[in-house]
């Protein structure tokens, strides 16, 4: 229990410090693989603690080990996601985005200020464990092809190799002073669909005139919705979705295309990719049938996340432990994604959820929006356990 203690006093004693540096980094955000100065900062903090980073990995990305006895006997990662989305906020804070457009709506001000918290703790109890934690600083997780696989290309899991690696995300959905964990599959892959829905435009009063991309392009989206409802085995959760669609400029012409927008999200990759064949063949073949054209591409995006069960109930056991067994959440699947995915298929993984809801204090709207905010009480909880998981994986020393 001593240590367990001593990882609780470093958390509330850092808990300030490492607000201030959320603060600052929410300020501060940066688009997806364009992280340079937060990269900076981190990189200055990290040296701060006697830790010199490995700078520049897939670009904007960093890693740093924190080695205590027998290094070389077991190595676990800890990973943070550092960009920010393309987002105005709207909160009226001292801390608001300084860069109109860019906003930390999805909490990756807090996932890489609660690593450097927790890195600030595990520093000080380096003789208290054997082993080396890897210390992941991923650029890029909002945008294809992600951040973590572009990390894992250039050698981020390697020398050391982990054994284990951990994910720590927010959820304005789990109230503060709780997290949640799910063993197995949790989050769906995703892929982005764009179609280009091209006719032969006119004046609208003509219509024997022209071949409609509007009308055609209804009957696309329409007809799609049969690749979830008809084809998908009910028993395999599936999402397809179109949110945009761009076409003409006024209602008396009929324009020449159509662009179409869509995102396609499942948890099987043998069918996640049959669909993309049936997506392509109904599109194309509806837009011939009704004399025009489809385009088709399809960005394949990150895989399904999964969480080693093993892993996870390690994990899950030392929360317990942190926080007693009425602060843990049984995550539900989440159709959400996530490129910790990547790191998941590599390496044994748990990949948790940070609650950061608190209804008084208004932060219990939805990330990816621009009032998205957190309950900064949540970080201590953030910092301490994400040491604690840390330390539970590494051999105690004797």
């Amino acid at each position: 229990m001593s240590l367990l203690n001593d990882v609780k006093k470093l958390a509330a004693q850092y808990a300030e410090d490492t607000v201030n540096i959320r603060r600052h980094i929410h300020a501060n955000p940066e688009l997806s693989f364009k992280e340079f100065e937060t990269a900076k900062y981190v990189a200055a903090e990290l040296r701060k603690l006697g830790i010199e980073p490995k700078e520049g990995v897939a670009g904007t990305g960093l890693t740093a080990l924190i080695e205590g006895r027998n290094p070389a006997s077991k190595t676990v990662a800890l990973r943070a996601d550092m960009d920010a989305l393309p987002i105005t906020e709207q909160n009226d804070v001292a801390y608001k985005s300084k860069n109109i457009g860019v906003m930390h709506a999805c909490g990756h001000d807090v996932h890489t200020s609660c690593l450097l918290g927790a890195a600030r703790i595990l520093v000080q109890l380096k003789d208290q464990f054997e082993g080396t934690i890897k210390l992941v600083f991923q650029p890029g997780e909002e945008k294809n092809p992600g951040g973590a696989s572009l990390m894992i290309k250039d050698g981020a899991l390697e020398n050391p190799r982990p054994n284990n690696m951990f994910g720590q995300h927010v959820m304005p959905y789990i109230p503060t002073g709780k997290v949640g964990f799910r063993e197995g599959q949790y989050m769906a892959s995703a892929d982005e669909i764009y179609l280009t829905v091209k006719g032969k435009g006119g004046h609208a009063a003509l219509p024997d005139k022209v071949i409609d991309p509007i009308l055609i392009a209804s009957h696309i989206i329409v007809a799609l919705q049969q690749v979830v409802s008809r084809n998908a085995d009910p028993k395999k959760p599936t999402v397809l979705s179109f949110g945009q669609i761009e076409g003409g400029h006024a209602q008396n012409i009929i324009p020449d295309e159509v662009k179409i927008g869509g995102t396609f999200r499942a948890l099987d990759e043998e069918w996640r990719f049959e669909a993309h064949k049936k997506i392509r063949n109904i599109a194309e073949g509806l837009a011939e049938a009704m004399g025009g054209s489809c385009d088709v591409f399809i960005d394949v995006g990150y895989p399904y996340l999964t969480n080693d069960p093993t892993t996870t109930q390690s994990a899950r056991a030392a929360a317990t432990a942190y926080l007693g067994a009425e602060n843990i959440v049984d995550l539900d699947l989440w159709m959400g994604a996530e490129d910790f995915a990547y790191y998941s298929h590599v390496v044994p993984s748990c990949f948790y959820r940070l609650g950061t809801g608190n209804s008084e204090k208004g932060t219990t709207l939805g990330v990816h929006t621009p009032k998205f905010n957190i309950d900064e009480d949540a970080i201590e909880l953030g910092i301490g356990l994400m040491a604690w998981i840390a330390l539970n994986q590494l051999a105690p020393t004797q």
